[in-house]
């Protein structure tokens, strides 16, 4: 199991992860993103959040949800 290569597209995928969630403006001590691999080698990414940047998700998802059903 090649745990590195996980742990490679996982860190890529946080950075994507990173830039989209500091673009809607949650980005400091309340957002936590961690890489890792799982037991098989496949690259994890972790999102630990305080309640507040939970909320601000919560309500970006909905949002981004409401747009496209608007959309259709």
């Amino acid at each position: 199991m090649d745990y590195v290569e996980g742990w490679r597209e996982a860190t890529s995928a946080l950075a994507e992860l990173a830039d989209a969630l500091a673009a809607a403006g949650l980005k400091g001590p309340g957002v936590r993103l961690r890489a890792g691999a799982e037991d098989d080698g496949s690259g994890v990414v972790r999102l630990e959040l305080t309640v507040p940047a939970a909320r601000a998700v919560a309500k970006l998802a909905l949002d981004a949800v409401a747009g496209v059903s608007r959309k259709r």
